[in-house]
């Protein structure tokens, strides 16, 4: 009897999850954070319901779960209420950290704002609950540290249009320095607007790497409901520009990935070593929503005659985050 009870646990640890424990992750304009072994993926909530953001964990990139500190089904890292801006429209979150605390960038009400935590896990809030910068809707921050210890703030602004932005970001007062905000560029290139889904032209989620001394702004280019929705990226020796359109973008496109709508996500080096993007498709051939999550590895290579490096993702190997309890 013991022998079969142990022949049992042993079919039980070790079988198969069926298609009703594992299931896609609806992320929208998702980031994921690198921290102790582990991944923290949040972003724009789907089928989640959540009035703010939510995360979930993974040590391979494949599984995803609920943290165990959570102890229920969704673990809200960031909640409307009295002690967070906004009360609708959260989206694109960034989290990043200082010595001392950690951050969450994110829109809510078409507008920019911060947060932070003692936790990486939260609960993130606002000691003055304002947004960045209340004189214009400005939406998908991207705070980024320079090598000096500057923080700049890339994001999207409005102007019959959606066009990318940069601002010197003052951490401690959360606000951007004056006399600092800049112009970074808007659609120009043939697959920046496709006529696919009409629309204003559209430039957002923006994401900065610096190498070798060489800014790196990748983002995204037509309206999110667009098939051709996609990711391009554009080169600089300052964090302002001018920045230079790589020709080779959209380096994340439908014809790459297989997915109509791939874009609007976040760059992160792996645990492998290995250069990852993290992004959202459309539901279907026939909707865009609600989006699904998705993780591409990333080739980066030195281009000798250019001084510059190229990237290209690797849509052979394109990775389906799944949600397992």
């Amino acid at each position: 009897m013991k022998t079969f009870i142990m022949y049992f646990i042993f079919l039980f640890a070790f079988a198969p999850l069926t298609a009703q424990q594992k299931r896609e992750i609806f992320f929208a304009d998702p980031t994921i954070y690198v921290s102790g072994g582990k991944y923290y993926l949040t972003g724009t909530s789907g089928d989640r319901g959540v009035r703010g953001f939510s995360i979930l964990t993974s040590t391979d990139l494949k599984t995803w779960s609920v943290p165990p500190e959570a102890g229920d089904t969704i673990h809200a890292i960031l909640s409307r209420g009295e002690h967070a801006y906004g009360d609708s429209g959260f989206w694109a979150p960034q989290l990043f950290r200082t010595e001392k605390q950690h951050y969450l960038a994110y829109t809510a009400n078409e507008q920019t704002a911060l947060a932070q935590s003692t936790s990486l896990l939260g609960p993130y809030t606002q000691e003055l609950v304002r947004p960045i910068d209340p004189t214009a809707k400005n939406i998908d921050p991207f705070i980024f540290r320079d090598d000096d210890g500057k923080y700049y703030m890339y994001h999207v602004r409005f102007d019959h249009g959606n066009y990318l932005w940069v601002a010197e970001f003052d951490l401690g007062n959360g606000k951007i320095k004056p006399g600092t905000l800049t112009k970074c560029f808007g659609a120009s290139e043939p697959w920046e607007t496709t006529p696919d889904y009409p629309s204003d032209p559209i430039m957002e989620g923006p994401t900065v790497l610096k190498l070798d001394g060489k800014y790196y702004l990748f983002y995204s280019a037509n309206h999110y409901q667009s098939k051709d929705y996609a990711v391009g990226y554009a080169v600089s020796h300052s964090p302002y520009g001018p920045w230079e359109k790589q020709k080779n973008s959209p380096i994340i496109h439908r014809s790459v990935v297989s997915e109509n709508g791939s874009g609007h996500g976040d760059l992160f080096t792996g645990l492998d070593g290995q250069l990852y993007y993290v992004y959202h498709v459309h539901f279907s051939s026939e909707r865009a929503n609600p989006r699904r999550t998705r993780i591409v590895p990333v080739k980066k290579q030195w281009d000798e005659k250019a001084q510059v490096y190229r990237f290209n993702a690797d849509g052979d190997h394109v990775i389906v985050p799944l949600q397992v309890p």
